[in-house]
């Protein structure tokens, strides 16, 4: 069963795409079967892995409206084992069209149930509508980053409200798997009171890795590749990787500590 993670934060330029992009292209080096979901209709996820809008047979619009299976429209990617359910602006008007669909929170859910992927990530959209709601109800668990800049914190209490929300009435078992700082200038003073001001927020679910700013890691994007094969030394590429074992770690934890209390 699919390992599946929200990636949210409704503020935009907070790093969800690159985190998105970036997790999954390391998560598949770790031998896994990762695929990305891109739930934004800007489609930054599906063009910064490689996708040309106008290559695209069909995309998440056509499997929550259409009824399209997602394996009909999962593309293949540079990154072995890393697949992408694209997205197109025309994902845009889902927001208006799932409002009259019976059952609508659950149509991303109900469309990845039967996949075969050991981890799924869904990059949302910045904002808190009916599709960031849709891959909150469809994820296990969610990660959110957070930049190291100054108004960093503004905004995320409307997110864990909706989290919240969420948890109470459509998907109880959502967790928060781990907050990554993003953006991060070790030389500045900002960037470390940000970090240890986040630590304060979320104890304990703030991951070791922090992610820097990096001029390769912002270039990648714009080449169609990940920073795995843009340059794989760089500090942004280190950093990815680091992250993903974390990752990794922390869902196997989980999983153990499940098992512990299910035998309980």
């Amino acid at each position: 069963m699919a390992k599946v993670i929200a990636i949210a934060n409704q503020k935009g330029g907070v790093g969800k795409t690159t985190t998105t992009i970036n997790l999954g292209a390391y998560l598949a080096a770790n031998k896994n079967r990762v695929l990305v979901v891109d739930l934004d209709p800007q489609g930054n996820t599906s063009s910064g892995l490689g996708l040309a809008r106008d290559e695209l047979s069909g995309d998440l619009y056509d499997v929550l409206l259409e009824g399209v299976e997602p394996a009909a429209v999962a593309r293949e990617t540079a990154v072995k084992d890393l697949h992408v359910l694209p997205a197109s602006p025309v994902l845009a008007a889902a927001e208006v069209e799932l409002v009259a669909v019976p059952q609508r929170e659950f149509k991303l859910k109900q469309a990845l149930e039967k996949l075969d992927y050991d981890y799924i990530l869904i990059d949302c959209p910045p904002s808190l509508g009916i599709l960031t709601v849709n891959g909150l109800v469809a994820a296990h668990d969610i990660i959110i980053p957070v930049q190291a800049e100054f108004y960093a914190l503004e905004g995320l209490g409307h997110l864990v409200q909706t989290v919240q929300r969420v948890r109470r009435g459509l998907n109880p078992a959502l967790g928060l798997l781990g907050v990554v700082v993003t953006m991060h200038n070790g030389r500045t003073t900002l960037s470390t009171q940000v970090h240890e001001e986040v630590k304060r927020h979320f104890p304990d679910k703030v991951f070791d890795t922090v992610i820097p700013r990096n001029v390769r890691l912002a270039e990648s994007p714009s080449h169609g590749k990940t920073i795995m094969h843009y340059d794989g030394w760089s500090k942004g590429a280190r950093s990815y990787k680091a992250l993903a074992k974390e990752v990794e770690h922390r869902v196997a934890k989980k999983a153990a500590d499940n098992k512990k209390a299910v035998k309980k």
